[in-house]
């Protein structure tokens, strides 16, 4: 544990006595991978002291800090009794679609009744259907969804998020759809990692061969001029690698094409089939990769050469009703696991909790590996792990304050996690009734 001294010893926030302190790390660590994704530092009866910059001052046992002068001299604007709580880190959802316009609630009735998801998608529906309706939307409107979507997040405990473009397939639109993340990244509490997905998915009356090229050559320069100019802001750029939507090559290209641009590498992979997507980001030095149900062994061995991220998204392979993906043999591997709600039409859920219970139940993954994966291994996969994803000093202070003694119930109670309150750099940023 260390300190530091705030201006005339005020501190923004004191969240003392806590059951636990879930530091997930104290030696900042970048990641965790293979068995270290099963340790998490706790400390009990703890506190937290944050600064009045949002960064963590101090992290341990109350009765160790007692015995220090400075600490019996602070002063805190906010100075809350935790006793009987538990406090995670803020949690971190690294894959969603947040900016979109319409549902489509029709497709889910036909998936219940054995529909696939590439079925719907040529029919007319799926991420077209979503598309045509972005579209029409306004800005305005889109920005309006958007922090509303973010609002609930936030409420179960996001304080960080992937956040992709994508529903727009058009230089015009998807610089639109990035707007909107901007605008909500500078005004939202939850902070935000934009995402260029202007290969989402094939427009109708177009090539594979000529939506690529449209990607590369005349969306890309767009986006980066228009980050360039302080008009967007973009980390990462993605593609949708998938049978009968961008093949090997096309989706190399579009990869290489956004490195060249200095974006990170962040795409979708080996969902539906297998497509060397693992091999393909290893070999081009991507930061993650999502989905990968259909994975190979390659791929695996591939990715944990390389630290390459794995994303995992238990919803999808939910609502789809497919094979999850082999998050045992990953981890076992030492493939660095993240995971992502993947809010989407397709999979509407806001809530990491609940992922986390679906990796534990469908994917195997202990508590542990989940809260890693679901804080600093998801910090991690968007190179923000060195301010979020564990409590550690010098770390902005993003804290979950969970209404039991034990942070396993955050994941216990399912759909209902036990939320008491949500802390951004250290102010109070939602508290749920109970």
């Amino acid at each position: 544990m260390s300190t530091s001294t705030e201006t005339n010893n005020r501190f923004k926030l004191r969240l003392r006595n806590a059951a636990q302190v879930v530091a997930v790390s104290t030696t900042r660590e970048t990641f965790k991978k293979g068995a270290a994704m099963n340790t998490v530092a706790i400390i009990e009866d703890a506190t937290v002291v944050v600064g009045l910059d949002g960064t963590v001052v101090a992290v341990a046992r109350e009765t160790e800090l007692a015995t220090q002068q400075w600490y019996c001299d602070a002063v805190f604007d906010d100075d809350v009794d935790a006793r009987g709580k538990a406090v995670v880190p803020g949690l971190v959802d690294g894959h969603t679609h947040p900016v979109w316009a319409g549902d489509r609630v029709n497709e889910f009735e036909q998936k219940l009744a054995g529909a696939t998801y590439m079925e719907i998608h040529l029919r007319g529906g799926g991420i077209g259907y979503t598309v045509a309706q972005t579209r029409a939307a306004s800005e305005e409107a889109l920005l309006e969804l958007t922090m509303g979507r973010l609002d609930r997040m936030l409420a179960q405990g996001t304080t960080l998020v992937e956040a992709k473009s994508g529903y727009g397939l058009d230089a015009d639109s998807e610089l639109k759809l990035l707007r909107v993340l901007k605008r909500a990244k500078d005004a939202h509490a939850v902070a935000v990692s934009p995402t260029f997905l202007g290969a989402h998915s094939v427009p109708r009356g177009m090539s594979a061969a000529d939506a690529a090229a449209d990607v590369v050559h005349k969306q890309l320069p767009v986006v980066v001029a228009a980050r360039d100019a302080g008009l967007v802001d973009v980390d990462n750029i993605d593609v949708f690698m998938e049978k009968g939507v961008f093949d090997y090559s096309q989706t190399d290209g579009i990869l290489s094409a956004g490195k060249a641009a200095g974006l990170c590498l962040n795409f979708h992979g080996d969902e539906l089939n297998h497509m060397q997507a693992a091999e393909l980001g290893a070999k081009l030095g991507a930061r993650a990769i999502s989905h990968l149900e259909e994975i190979s062994k390659d791929g695996i061995a591939a990715m944990a050469t390389n630290n390459v991220f794995g994303v995992l998204l238990p919803t999808t392979a939910y609502v789809l009703r497919i094979a999850p993906p082999p998050a045992r043999e990953m981890i076992d591997s030492g493939v660095p696991i993240a995971l992502g709600s993947d809010f989407n039409p397709n999979a509407h859920c806001l809530s990491m909790p609940f992922v986390m219970n679906l990796a534990a139940v469908t994917m195997k993954m202990t508590l542990n590996e989940a809260l890693v994966a679901a804080t600093l291994n998801s910090a991690a996969s968007l190179n923000k792990s060195d301010m979020h994803g564990s409590i550690e000093v010098g770390k902005w202070g993003n804290l979950v304050l969970i209404d039991s003694p034990l942070w396993t119930h955050l994941v216990y109670e399912m759909v209902d996690a036990p939320i008491a309150a949500v802390y951004v750099k250290g102010s109070l940023a939602k508290k749920n009734s109970k």
